[in-house]
């Protein structure tokens, strides 16, 4: 048997049904029956009883599906990689995210990737918030969703993902925390947990020394992980920076003794994507679309 007429059987033998396998073959009716009536003539015995009202699959044809289905199943799957491998879409993609919250759109995204491209392995990696771009430099990423702002020369930035109104995290205990909102002019009166390590453009965006009409923003200790920047903010040695989501409930951190307050006229924390501007491949720019798709089927549920 050709394997055009192995499809065509085991297509009928599943939809049962000749019009069915026609159109999901694209092959007209009389074909579909051609094939099936040449194939019994071959064998010397009918593969399906066939009336006005029923088709069903005979002894022979039910052993010859069974027969069929394994080896034809191993052809389909040799073709698809191929075909993926020559797509460039089968390997391994490194992933890095900055924060918990950020990283659950990434999982969503490498699950739903996954399924329709199962020869890639896509690889998800934690960022440290002391060194935002050491990886991608290194080679160690792929592709990263991170904080903005990103001004390094060898790193394409890609569409931006969030950007999410900020707010300031803050010790329970402290006045502000018992204040709906407060502006960047109060930052003046309030220390702030700095991160030692990534560029000095990168910390002043975010811990900008000065308020807008020129009052010091005094800063504190320097952090190299969330984690340490929480602990500092809860003992009240200075407050930080967050994005409303992460004080939402579902990505509210564990930690007691925080509180966030909202900084209406201060700009959003943008989060986007960034990779190597030499690396960029036919896999990840796909799966920079899976993570488009999924971030717009997130908003519509949120």
């Amino acid at each position: 048997m050709e394997l055009r007429e192995i499809e065509i059987f085991l297509t009928l033998a599943e939809e049962l049904h000749f019009g069915r396998t026609a159109e999901r073959l694209h092959l007209t009716q009389s074909r579909v029956s051609q094939s099936i009536k040449q194939q019994e003539r071959k064998l010397g015995a009918p593969l399906f009883d066939r009336n006005n009202r029923v088709v069903r699959l005979t002894d022979l044809g039910i052993q010859l599906r069974s027969d069929l289905v394994p080896g034809y199943r191993q052809i389909q799957d040799a073709v698809a990689r191929a075909s993926a491998t020559g797509r460039g879409l089968a390997g391994v993609l490194r992933v890095g995210v900055q924060a918990a919250w950020s990283g659950d759109l990434v999982l969503a995204a490498a699950a739903a990737f996954g399924v329709a491209n199962p020869d890639c392995d896509i690889q998800i990696r934690e960022v440290p918030l002391s060194d935002p771009f050491g990886g991608l430099h290194a080679g160690q990423l792929d592709l990263q969703l991170t904080i903005r702002p990103a001004a390094e020369p060898d790193l394409t930035v890609g569409p931006v993902i969030f950007s999410l109104p900020r707010m300031l995290v803050i010790a329970s205990g402290h006045p502000f925390a018992q204040r709906p909102a407060i502006s960047i002019e109060d930052l003046a009166d309030v220390c702030m947990v700095t991160v030692a390590g990534p560029p000095d453009y990168w910390v002043n965006h975010h811990l900008p020394p000065q308020t807008p009409s020129g009052r010091p923003i005094p800063r504190g200790p320097a952090v190299a992980e969330w984690e340490t920047a929480w602990a500092q903010v809860a003992s009240g040695k200075g407050a930080f920076f967050a994005s409303n989501w992460a004080a939402g409930d579902r990505y509210h951190y564990s930690r007691s003794g925080l509180s966030f307050v909202a900084i209406p006229d201060a700009p959003p924390l943008e989060w986007g994507l960034l990779w190597r501007t030499n690396a960029e491949t036919v896999m990840l720019t796909s799966f920079v679309k899976a993570i488009l798709e999924q971030r717009e089927a997130t908003l519509t549920r949120d």
